[in-house]
């Protein structure tokens, strides 16, 4: 019979889940959530979003499939969102030790192991989740026989850990798109490769004055937009030379910022691939695939921009658009990967901004 070490899961609020290892043995502190994808786990554990944030699937069984090999596809990872894992922890309820499919390399606890990030099985999700759901997310801790601190990573500036750290270029296509990595999902950069773009990709922080482009992406990423203070100065910039600006996740915060407007923590955040939003001015609603923990004060926006989407379920904002100007972004994710792409035709919107503002 396996052996497998005993941890436990300690909440800011004192409860103490235990639980079983199946990845690294490191004690790691950080904040708590959870998403409800029952596919999908390679994308969300790469996905720079969650950076400093122990997550916790609501699916029963993680880890059937495994991790898929890791190729390269036009200068970026194929089948992950990132070249790592960004997740300081996982919480399952049952792991799969035994796993099966076609593009199968490894096995998740391998993969968490890899990279030193603790997995832990045989916990309850559905009343973690319960307490999440009822207090908010909020600070935990998994330890084995040492005791450590909470750790609160919305203090810090996730994005400068998320970001790269030089510009690369991908493709050699007509539109030439600056994309500030503010901690980019990888599907963002594929979506525009197919879309005859040039992807100029610079940190969070770069100043791209000098560069020759025809448009900026302001990509998703974790943490407070409040610590992107110089993002939001290179962004103000562009909106004063009037060029094409779409942005995604913590890219609508940043640009809801530049305009003027103000942000917030949510109490829950939304981490799902089944959210609602509704499209202004229509009876559209689609469904969307989000990950973020702050959202845009709709009532803050200055008086020539508007919401552009808004949450069915809590009526939080889910996008921002300029009356007359070609800027634009929104709050889930259009190029989800894995989840719903209703939402996809968002980037022939932004090309088609590209286009109009070139003749």
């Amino acid at each position: 019979m396996l052996e497998v070490k005993k941890a436990k899961l300690t909440l800011e609020d004192g409860t103490v889940f235990t639980g079983k290892s199946f990845g690294s043995e490191t004690a790691v502190a950080g904040e708590v959530v959870f998403y409800t994808a029952m596919t999908g786990y390679p994308e969300s554990l790469t996905d720079p979003s969650y950076t400093g944030q122990i997550l916790v699937s609501t699916y029963p069984m993680i880890g059937n499939y495994g991790v898929p090999f890791n190729q390269k596809e036009n200068g970026i990872h194929k089948h992950y969102e990132s070249n790592k894992l960004h997740i300081s922890g996982l919480i399952v309820s049952d792991y799969s030790f035994e796993f099966s499919h076609w593009n199968a390399e490894k096995s998740l606890a391998d993969w968490l192991k890899e990279y030193n990030v603790p997995g832990l099985f045989d916990i309850d999700t559905r009343a973690l989740t319960k307490i999440l759901r009822e207090k908010g997310s909020m600070l935990g801790k998994i330890e084995f026989e040492k005791e450590i601190e909470f750790y609160d990573p919305n203090k810090e500036n996730l994005v400068a850990v998320a970001s790269c750290e030089k510009k690369e270029v991908y493709g050699d296509g007509e539109h030439k798109v600056v994309l500030i990595d503010c901690g980019v999902k990888n599907n963002i950069i594929r979506c525009l490769l197919e879309r005859n773009s040039t992807v100029i990709r610079v940190p969070w922080n770069y100043d791209f004055s000098n560069e020759k482009y025809d448009g900026v992406f302001v990509s998703n990423g974790p943490g407070d937009p409040v610590m992107c203070a110089e993002t939001v100065e290179n962004v103000k910039k562009v909106i004063d030379e009037e060029i094409p600006i779409m942005g995604i996740c913590l890219g609508n915060q940043l640009l809801a910022r530049a305009a003027g407007a103000e942000t917030y923590k949510l109490k829950y955040g939304h981490r799902s691939h089944n959210q609602p939003v509704l499209l202004h001015g229509t009876n559209k609603c689609y469904i969307t695939s989000q990950n973020h923990g702050f959202a845009v004060e709709t009532e803050t926006l200055p008086e020539n921009w508007e919401p552009l989407f808004t949450n069915v379920n809590d009526e939080t904002n889910e996008g921002i658009k300029h009356k007359t100007l070609p800027f634009f972004s929104t709050q889930f994710h259009p190029e989800a990967s894995s989840g719903p792409t209703d939402t996809e035709f968002l980037f022939d919107d932004f090309i088609s901004s590209i286009e109009k503002s070139k003749k």
